[in-house]
């Protein structure tokens, strides 16, 4: 996901961010917290993994936030976003996501 989403970012800033700012500003946002949280969970230990949660919470919260803009004002995104209708661009694997990640962190505490 981290690959896919830093790839798709990068093309859409570089090629056509003037037709929709905040869309791609989003997108990268959500690239930067998905490459984040995988260099947290490679890395290990207690302070990485504490840090992979708040990561995981906050793009929950960014999936949520979003996913519901581009329901209720769609006209506030004249291009799709990685959180756009909750990821349905991408088959909603950014808001399973944080989910399942969040899901694993808590059982792997207690492992």
């Amino acid at each position: 996901m981290s690959v896919g989403a830093v790839s798709r970012t990068a093309f859409e800033i570089s090629t056509k961010f003037d037709r929709a700012p905040l869309a791609y500003t989003l997108s990268g946002i959500a690239a930067v917290v998905y490459v984040f949280i995988t260099y947290t969970l490679v890395r290990g230990g207690e302070t990485a993994r504490k840090a992979a949660l708040v990561c995981c919470a906050a793009e929950l919260l960014g999936v949520l936030t979003v996913g519901t803009w581009t329901l209720v004002d769609p006209s506030a995104f004249p291009e799709a976003t990685v959180w756009s209708g909750f990821g349905w661009g991408y088959v909603f694997i950014p808001v399973l996501l944080p989910v399942t990640g969040m899901l694993w962190l808590r059982r792997s505490r207690r492992s």
